[in-house]
């Protein structure tokens, strides 16, 4: 037998994955093969259009038509898997945005698709949407050249909301979601019943006061790349670049993209579905997500701007192929995002670094007594990096002021749960310990709970060692003997202060780890 055919017998084979995006205009699918190194190549893209928007910001709710519309699109859908050999639920990733997120009846919309396909579509949190956002359009934007040197904003405009995610030379620094999108606008011209000549003149004021929000989190020096996400994105460059290539960035002149824009606008949804052969969902959404580029391209003062082929559903590939791992550099991200967020509230940073370098020893030392794993690290690390966050509203009670400030955060690659996690913990860092009593704290179940206690107990004992703010304890020797945690200082004069905020705070590490905890100099 010839190596290459041992080696043929031996390999892994490839497995095919699946994402289901219940998005506000359609129904999309995409389905890849897994290829070494965490890639994937789509082998097929499918999409239906369902009025899950139309209901959802008009009405508030899904009428049983779009339920049942839904159920006839994903029936369908799971016969294209089968086809695929795609018969594990774990396989496939089905996720909602903001259209199901906001119905008062999305559960029903739920437990209705799972009964009829059994398919398990997940709600996903504006922080998540971001997540995925990031790992799609990083692996186009390492090929540019400008990626680490200039500032970067990623905008997609979605039916129901839009979202910015800003880069400064190549690090996250903010993330946030607009509750303006390009169908929630024309509903609400609907709505108003304004005249059709003031139509677009109202759309661009409304579009403008976003834009100007979006400018102000992200324009940090002259130099800013603008990069388009979204099917109404990549219908522009169908129109303008018909020659592009979809594998790298589409450079658009945004007088171009100001032309074919009026023209869009000029034309009913009926004439746009006929010219372009475009779905009513997409001709009705079109116009008004070609206005907002223009008007944010023309707030930056650029004359191009990029578009990006990548999708929600590429992130999500992107994680399913990693088997849900966060490299190092995405973790830089998040930290990143955090001290974003420590400067916006003036955070000491000397203080916070310190706490969280010094948790996380603490963390890693008492591995074998709290069994938690990187991801609980992460949260400590964070909620060390903006315990004090609460002093920007009133020093007194400031550990309150934390909670709620870290809870309203943009943390990018943070969801809602782990959000509150480190807000939580990042609350607990001082004054009264965690009761079942407590606002929020109450909402966990017993695991996060025990999680929660178990954090806040290192982060107390490591910011009681740095009580004055001053780093005197450099580098302490930490020592875990039987039931002691021994903390060694050197080069400290005198120790009393730190010793005395210890005893104050090390009760939580002692109720829960069951540890005593003793400073004492070299």
């Amino acid at each position: 037998m010839n190596p290459s055919s041992t080696q043929r017998k031996t390999a892994v084979p490839p497995r095919h994955l699946a994402v289901i995006e219940l998005g506000t205009t359609s129904i999309r699918m995409a389905v890849a093969e897994t290829q070494r190194g965490g890639r994937f190549q789509i082998l097929e893209s499918v999409q239906q259009a369902v009025a899950l928007g139309r209901d959802a910001f008009t009405r508030g709710r899904f009428e049983r038509e779009t339920i049942e519309d839904c159920v006839r699109t994903l029936r369908g859908f799971r016969q294209l898997l089968r086809e695929y050999g795609i018969v594990d639920p774990a396989a496939v990733t089905a996720v909602a945005t903001s259209a199901v997120r906001e119905a008062a009846n999305r559960d029903a919309l739920l437990d209705r698709i799972y009964v009829a396909t059994g398919i398990d579509v997940r709600v996903i949190d504006e922080a998540e949407v971001s997540r995925y956002t990031y790992r799609a359009v990083r692996p186009l934007l390492e090929q540019e050249p400008f990626w680490r040197t200039s500032d970067t904003l990623v905008i997609e405009v979605g039916g129901g909301s839009t979202e910015a995610l800003t880069f400064l030379r190549g690090r996250v620094s903010h993330v946030h979601l607009y509750r303006l999108g390009s169908l929630r606008l024309r509903k609400m011209l609907e709505d108003t019943q304004v005249p059709a000549v003031r139509q677009r003149e109202i759309m661009q004021s409304q579009i403008d006061a976003i834009a100007a929000q979006i400018m102000a989190g992200a324009r940090r020096s002259r130099r800013l790349t603008i990069l388009a996400l979204g099917g109404d994105a990549r219908f522009a460059c169908a129109q303008l670049l018909p020659d592009w290539d979809q594998r790298r960035l589409a450079r658009l002149a945004v007088r171009d993209l100001t032309r074919l824009t009026y023209d869009v606008l000029r034309h009913s949804t009926d004439d746009l579905v006929q010219r372009h052969r475009l779905s009513y969902a997409e001709a009705e959404t079109l116009g008004p997500a070609l206005l907002f580029y223009v008007r944010l391209a023309r707030a930056a003062g650029l004359n191009h701007i990029l578009v990006c082929p990548a999708t929600l559903r590429n992130g999500v590939l992107a994680e399913q192929a990693a088997a849900g791992a966060w490299t190092e550099e995405f973790r830089r991200q998040i930290f990143a995002s955090a001290a974003e967020v420590g400067r916006k509230y003036g955070i000491d940073a000397g203080h916070s670094q310190y706490v969280a370098r010094l948790s996380a020893r603490l963390f890693r030392l008492l591995r074998a007594d709290h069994h938690l794993d990187a991801r609980a690290e992460m949260i400590l690390a964070l909620a060390a990096l903006l315990h004090e966050a609460g002093q920007y509203v009133s020093r007194s009670s400031h550990h309150k002021h934390s909670l709620y400030l870290i809870m309203h955060s943009d943390l990018f690659g943070l969801g809602r749960d782990d959000t509150l996690l480190v807000a939580l913990v990042a609350r607990y860092h001082r004054r009264a310990l965690p009761q079942p009593t407590h606002e929020f704290y109450a909402t966990l179940d017993r695991d996060r709970r025990i999680l929660v206690c178990k954090l806040a107990a290192i982060l107390r004992v490591a910011d009681a060692l740095d009580c004055g703010h001053a780093q005197r304890i450099a580098q302490p020797e930490l020592r875990l003997e039987q039931d002691t945690l021994w903390i060694t200082a050197r080069g400290a004069d005198s120790l009393a202060v730190e010793q005395h905020r210890l005893r104050d705070k090390a009760q939580l590490f002692e109720q829960v780890y069951g540890i005593r905890v003793a400073l004492r100099g070299a």
